[in-house]
């Protein structure tokens, strides 16, 4: 997918009122492939600091060697544990650290981050030359190398913190969506849909339902017919439902603190639900076809803003369930929502793209000289309903863990802008 090509995999779910999600360019490639060398090894000290062993794995879709405390030289193969393969020299650590001690990661991020503030302060420190002409574009070169070699790191460190936490809740992140089955259907991985469902809390989980319900329509409850879709298309939903996840958490974490502060608005704290009925009532308007999916530009209705006139937005005549939270969300003004459903940093923009772009590949996508999609190249694959329910709810959680690791990583080395 070149520069051109517009793949904004949640512009379906925040498209009314013109809520931004995404930022900048889409898809942005990670460069060439890099090692951890002896000069890496200096800059990364925690890196030579180590008495290692060396087994081969696979990260990814590629192979590399992974540290592990022993004596032993013999080599060992390992399933790949997640889609995205890391470049950068830290991220290569991180991932040799993923694989052979997962719960000593905080511990490797703290001493790297450490690392990227000390150089990021020493980089501050150094005064521009006064010369001009070359000297002076050398100078500023160099700087911006350096900076896009730390925000490189950044964006390893917060992935390799994601895949970590799937790692502690004993969760498969799904490897690269390709067809084993003599059928084509790509959906062999084991289902974990109840993992996935108690990460999330009650309130939460009531509207990841109803964003179910939005995208499987009367299929939500079946998990074994097959669909023939567009690799694209769910590509999108994919995307669009970890943005969903991050801007569920962020909305949550509020939400609960003012329940346990008991300040919630009036409205919402006294509005008694029961979210076991919840879970059981009507599933909406159903829809048939196989391409059941969002079409683009169709609006969210748990994130849609309130219309010019101040009423509620059209989403909760959709047959989506009311809900606490859902209610709580609505009572937020415009800009407090516009806020609250854009995601803060690049770094976590970039992460959202390369991972749906490791786990779908990159489309091929022509413009027509009319300005729309010609979609005549794009894949179609088979996938279960239930395999779509999976990818959904794997895909918010990510964007829930996405928050947390983007929240934690900023109080030790401030990067988010807003």
């Amino acid at each position: 997918m070149g520069s051109a090509t517009v793949f904004q995999p949640c512009s379906h779910l925040f498209a009314q009122s013109g809520i931004s999600v995404l930022d900048g360019p889409n898809f942005v490639r990670f460069g060439s492939k890099s090692c951890i060398s002896a000069a890496s090894a200096k800059k990364y000290p925690a890196v030579s600091n180590l008495k290692l062993r060396q087994r081969r794995i696979a990260f990814g879709s590629r192979k590399f060697s992974v540290i592990r405390a022993s004596s032993s030289d013999s080599l060992e193969p390992a399933a790949p544990f997640a889609p995205l393969q890391l470049e950068s020299p830290v991220g290569q650590f991180l991932s040799q650290i993923l694989v052979s001690h997962p719960h000593l990661v905080p511990a490797a991020v703290e001493k790297q981050l450490e690392q990227l503030q000390t150089d990021r302060d020493a980089e501050k420190q150094k005064e521009e030359p006064s010369a001009s002409g070359t000297d002076l574009v050398l100078y500023r070169r160099i700087a911006e190398v350096k900076a896009n070699e730390r925000r490189k790191a950044l964006e390893e460190i917060l992935y390799a913190l994601i895949v970590q936490k799937f790692i502690d809740v004993n969760v498969s992140l799904l490897p690269t969506i390709t067809s084993s089955d003599p059928s084509g259907q790509v959906d062999t991985w084991p289902a974990e849909d109840e993992k996935l469902e108690r990460l999330h809390s009650p309130e939460a989980y009531e509207m990841i339902q109803n964003h179910l319900t939005l995208i499987l329509g009367n299929r939500l409850g079946d998990s074994t017919s097959v669909a023939q879709i567009s690799r694209l298309r769910v590509g999108q939903v994919y995307a669009a439902s970890v943005m969903y996840g991050y801007f569920l958490k962020r909305v949550d974490q509020r939400f609960q603190l003012e329940k346990t502060m008991k300040i919630l608005p009036r409205g919402v704290a006294d509005e008694e639900i029961n979210v076991q009925k919840a879970f059981q009532g009507e599933m909406g308007n159903s829809r048939t076809g196989n391409e059941d999916l969002p079409k683009s530009g169709q609006s969210h209705p748990e994130v849609s803003s309130r219309g010019s006139d101040g009423s509620p937005p059209g989403g909760f005549a959709s047959g989506m369930k009311s809900s606490r939270l859902r209610n709580y969300v609505m009572s937020f003004d415009g800009d407090t929502l516009q806020r609250y459903a854009t995601i803060r940093s690049k770094e976590a923009v970039t992460i959202v793209e390369n991972h749906t772009e490791a786990l779908f590949g990159r489309p091929e996508i022509v413009i027509t000289p009319e300005g729309t999609i010609d979609s005549s190249k794009d894949e179609l694959i088979r996938i279960s309903f239930g395999g779509l329910r999976r990818l959904v709810l794997e895909a918010t959680t990510f964007g829930s863990f996405l928050w947390d690791v983007e929240s934690y990583v900023d109080s030790r080395y401030h990067f988010v802008i807003n």
